[in-house]
């Protein structure tokens, strides 16, 4: 496993690393089809972890759990939607509620990052197109995404798009675990195994439609049932090697 990452340095400046403990060692960018190192290293604690990447396009699946489902029959076609770039927001930003949205609640969800130009793929050709992992929070507004006709603003608000810290490669695809935390207790526990479109699936049934580039991320589905968030909270997602994501809520 490898761990991707991208910062911002105390001066501006903007890289890309491979996190190896508490040091990041600076690699070039863009990193999908090689990695390079620098021979530079910076400490973990002296940076500001952005998104680790910077997607053309943010996919998101609806309903793909039968435990989010709450005993509704899965959606054919799949509830696929987009999230707009404006949306996100990376570990140790604030999530801000929007006034007037109502219930918000966090959606934590295993994301897929994608290392190579797919279109029309085959599910073997779907999961090669997969650079890695990382931790999302689809964030919804739950009176707006039941009044609206779409979900624009209900799940594209600013800061909620949020994912990160880093992306994890190497990992099966079936071999995934993703909890959520609220305040420290978990609120959400899930496994790819439990999805209903499994991950190949998932990126064979966009690329049927659209041209998916490295860089670009794919939200898979929410566990459960989360609850509403409030002021003050602090939401944490965790994604089997990818780190824990953690937003406190305005």
């Amino acid at each position: 496993m490898a761990n991707y990452l991208r910062f911002r340095r105390n001066d501006g400046t903007c890289g890309a690393g491979l996190l190896e403990r508490e040091q990041i060692a600076v690699i070039r960018e863009p990193f999908w089809e090689r990695t390079e190192r620098t021979g530079e290293t910076v400490a973990r604690a002296d940076v500001k972890l952005l998104p680790p990447c910077e997607p053309r396009s943010i996919v998101c699946v609806g309903l793909n759990y039968s435990s989010h489902l709450q005993g509704r029959p899965a959606p054919d076609p799949p509830t696929l939607f987009f999230k707009p770039l404006s949306a996100v927001a990376g570990t140790g930003d604030e999530i801000v509620l929007p006034a007037g949205a109502g219930r918000v609640d966090p959606e934590g969800e295993i994301v897929i990052v994608i290392g190579r130009e797919v279109k029309g793929a085959s599910r073997e050709e779907a999961l090669a197109a997969v650079f890695g992992y990382t931790c999302g929070n689809d964030v919804s507004a739950r009176e707006w995404q039941r009044a609206d006709g779409q979900w624009w603003r209900a799940k594209g608000s600013d800061t909620f798009g949020v994912f990160g810290p880093s992306i994890v490669t190497g990992l099966a695809h079936d071999a995934i675990e993703l909890r959520t935390r609220v305040n420290g207790a978990e609120v959400q526990h899930g496994h790819s195994t439990e999805l209903i479109r499994d991950i190949p699936e998932i990126v064979r049934l966009v690329s049927a439609v659209m041209t998916l580039v490295p860089g670009d991320i794919i939200y898979t589905g929410t566990p459960g049932e989360p609850q509403a968030l409030r002021p003050g909270d602090e939401v944490e997602v965790e994604v089997t090697g990818a780190g824990v994501l953690r937003n406190r809520v305005r």
